[in-house]
C-alpha cells in the first residue's frame, strides 16, 4: 500500500477543512435563522458558540486523526483498543456515506439550475418557476443522471489523492467561491430598498432571544462545522506534525462564519428589495431565490446573477463532498488494503445507490418512503437530528475522559511547544461543557426540550 499522504501548507489544510464545513446549509440555513431568531443577536450567540464549543470539539477530531496517522475507524480503534469506544470512527464512516449519497441529489439539482440558468431557461412568474421545480424533482432520471454527475465529479478530485487532489481542488475553487460570493453580495446590497434586507439581518431584536434560539444557534455552529461526520478527524490524519491544532481550527471557524455571514447578506438584500420574506430548505434556492432574481435585476444582470449563484451554489456542495467521500475512500483504502482508487470506486458506487434511490423518492418512485418521509428527507433527519449529535458527543467523552492525558496534552501543545494553559481549558470544555450542549441541542432536535 502507498504512503499516505498529506497537505503540503497550512492554507491547504485551512481551505480544504473550510470547504468540508462550507456547503448548501451556509445558503439557506443560515441566513434563514438568522433573520427568524434575533438577526445580529443570533449571530452572535452563534458565535459565541463557535469558539467557545465548536472550536474545541474541532480539535478533539483533530488529536483523534493526528495521533492515529490513519482512517477514522482505525483511528478510534488504535485508540480504544477493545472497548466500545471503537464504534465512533464506524459510526463517522457510516454517517459520511450516507450525507453524500442524498446531499448529491440537491447538489445535482444546483448543476440543473446552472445549466437552465446558462439557457435563460429560468424565467416566468412565480407559479411557473414552482412548478418547473416541482417538475425537475419528480422527474424519473433526470435528477438521477445529475445525482451520478455530481458523484462522479467529487470521485475525480478524491482519487486524485491529498496534495494533486484535494489540496489542489481546494486552492482553487474556495477562492473563486469567495470571490463569486462577493460580487453577488455587492450586486444585492446595491439594490433600491436592500437596507432593510441589511438591518433585516444584522440589526439586533433581543427580544427573540430564548433557550431555544440558543439550541438553534448551538446545533446549528456544530453543523456548520461538519462535527460528528470523522471529516475532520480524517482531516487531521493528513496534518503535519507542526501543524497548529487550535490556531488551525480557530482559522477553519472564522473563515465558515464569514461565509455563512455573508451568505445573508446576498440573500435578504436582493429579497428584501423586492418584498419577497425568504423562506429555508430547497424553495429558497430553487423557488424563491429565482424570482429575486428575475424582479430585483434587469434581465442582463438577474442572467449573469443567477449564472453565478448556481455556480458558487455547486462549488460550496463540491468542496462538501469531496470531504465526506475522503473519509470513506480512506477507509476502504486502509482497511480492504487495496489501492486508493479501487477505494474510492467502493464509495463512489455505494453513494450512487443511496444518491439514485434517494433522488427517485422525490416523486419518481412514490413507494421509497420511511415513516411517510422521502427517502432523501429520512437520511437528512437521520444524520443531522440523530448521528451527527452522537458522533460529536461520543468523540468529545472520548478525548475528554478516555485517551491519556499525555496525548492530549502532546498534540494540543505540539509536544510542548505551545502554551498548557491551553490543554487545562480545552479539557474542561471536551468534557462537561460540549458534552452538556450537544446532549441538550439533541434532545430539543428531538422535540423533548
Amino acid at each position: 500500500m502507498s504512503e499516505r499522504g498529506h497537505f503540503n501548507t497550512r492554507l491547504g489544510i485551512i481551505l480544504a477543512t473550510a470547504g468540508s464545513a462550507v456547503g448548501l446549509g451556509n445558503v439557506w440555513r443560515f441566513p434563514f435563522m438568522t433573520g427568524q431568531n434575533g438577526g445580529a443577536a443570533f449571530i452572535l450567540i452563534y458565535l459565541g458558540c463557535v469558539f467557545l464549543l465548536g472550536i474545541p470539539g474541532m480539535v478533539a477530531e483533530f488529536i483523534v486523526g493526528r495521533h492515529s496517522n490513519t482512517n477514522a475507524a482505525r483511528a478510534y480503534r488504535k485508540l480504544a483498543g477493545k472497548t466500545p469506544w471503537a464504534v465512533t470512527g464506524y459510526l463517522g464512516v457510516i454517517t459520511s456515506m450516507i450525507i453524500l449519497g442524498f446531499y448529491a441529489v440537491v447538489a445535482g439539482w444546483c448543476l440543473q439550475y446552472l445549466l437552465v440558468s446558462i439557457g435563460g431557461q429560468l424565467v416566468g412568474n412565480p407559479q411557473e418557476v414552482a412548478d418547473y421545480f416541482g417538475s425537475f424533482a419528480s422527474n424519473p432520471w433526470k435528477p438521477v443522471v445529475w445525482t451520478v454527475v455530481f458523484i462522479f465529479l467529487t470521485h475525480l478530485v478524491v482519487v486524485r489523492g491529498i496534495r494533486h487532489g484535494i489540496e489542489r481542488a481546494s486552492k482553487l475553487m474556495m477562492p473563486v467561491l469567495l470571490v463569486l460570493l462577493v460580487v453577488i453580495v455587492i450586486a444585492s446590497c446595491l439594490l433600491p430598498g436592500a437596507s432593510a434586507g441589511i438591518k433585516f439581518l444584522l440589526q439586533p431584536d433581543f427580544s427573540k432571544l430564548s433557550g431555544s434560539v440558543f439550541l438553534e444557534a448551538l446545533g446549528q455552529a456544530f453543523f456548520s462545522l461538519s462535527l460528528g461526520t470523522a471529516c475532520l478527524c480524517t482531516y487531521a490524519s493528513y496534518f503535519k506534525r507542526e501543524t497548529h491544532l487550535v490556531r488551525s481550527a480557530t482559522h477553519i471557524a472564522l473563515l465558515d462564519s464569514f461565509i455563512a455571514i455573508m451568505a445573508g447578506l446576498m440573500i435578504f438584500p436582493a429579497a428584501f428589495s423586492v418584498g419577497i420574506n425568504p423562506d429555508s430548505g430547497p424553495s429558497l434556492i430553487f423557488i424563491t431565490l429565482p424570482n429575486v432574481f428575475q424582479q430585483a435585476f434587469s434581465p442582463a444582470v438577474g442572467y449573469v446573477i443567477s449564472i453565478l449563484f448556481y455556480f458558487l451554489l455547486a462549488l460550496a456542495a463540491l468542496t462538501s463532498t469531496i470531504s465526506m467521500h475522503e473519509i470513506g475512500t480512506a477507509f476502504f483504502h486502509e482497511e480492504l488494503h487495496v489501492s486508493r482508487q479501487k477505494g474510492a470506486w467502493v464509495v463512489t458506487v455505494v453513494c450512487c445507490v443511496i444518491g439514485v434511490l434517494c433522488s427517485l423518492s422525490m416523486g419518481a418512485v412514490d413507494s421509497l418512503k420511511i415513516g411517510g418521509m422521502t427517502l432523501l428527507d429520512f437520511c437528512d433527519g437521520l444524520t443531522a437530528q440523530i448521528l451527527l449529535p452522537v458522533g460529536a458527543l461520543l468523540t468529545c467523552l472520548f478525548v475528554g475522559w478516555y485517551i491519556p492525558h499525555k496525548i492530549v496534552a502532546d498534540q494540543l501543545t505540539n509536544w510542548g511547544k505551545g502554551k498548557t494553559t491551553a490543554y487545562h481549558v480545552f479539557l474542561f470544555l471536551v468534557r462537561f461543557v460540549c458534552p452538556l450542549c450537544i446532549v441538550a441541542v439533541f434532545l430539543h432536535q428531538l422535540g423533548v426540550i
